[in-house]
């Protein structure tokens, strides 16, 4: 309770500026082992690295998922120095989360082309955890983009502004 009145007490004092926040290195960290654990959960349903989901189309799907997923842990994992832009790997987790999600869903309630057999199917483990999984990416991806939004409006209009003077 003492490190919370500490937090509190630096809050009230410094203001704002001073926000206690975790390091940047540990969220993306953790934002790269989801990633992978998406990865993980689909060859886990897919059956091994080798197996390829019936109909086609949805096992190239999956493979489509899991080099995403080792993309965009990569991506995480960059120094920023390496790295495009801050957003870009959280613009990457929160889509990776959001696509197999919707797709599953669909999959459990009207179906997917070629694959009736899972509707209803709500008691697969594997999906189960797939979707908390989806959740707990898109929720810190989605998070970390509404906390770079004002350092990129701010750049974009530092950038606008040199613009217009013709600095650039």
């Amino acid at each position: 309770m003492t490190h919370q009145a500490a937090a509190d007490a630096a809050l009230r004092d410094r203001g704002d500026a001073y926000r206690v926040t975790a390091p940047d290195v540990s969220v993306r960290v953790v934002g790269a082992m989801l990633a992978l654990a998406v990865a993980t959960v689909h060859v886990a349903d897919q059956g091994g690295v080798t197996a390829l989901s019936s109909p086609a189309w949805i096992g190239w799907g999956y493979r489509l998922i899991e080099v995403g997923s080792v993309l965009t842990a990569l991506v995480l994992l960059l120094p920023s120095s390496a790295r495009l832009a801050a957003w870009t790997g959280w613009a990457a987790g929160a889509l990776l989360g959001v696509g197999p999600f919707v797709a599953y869903i669909l999959s459990r309630t009207v179906g997917l082309p070629g694959d009736p057999g899972d509707v209803g199917n709500w008691g697969y483990w594997v999906g189960t955890m797939s979707l908390f999984v989806e959740a707990a990416l898109v929720v810190l991806s989605v998070s970390m983009l509404l906390a770079l939004r004002p350092f990129a409006v701010r750049g974009g209009l530092q950038d606008l502004i040199g613009w217009a003077r013709g600095d650039a």
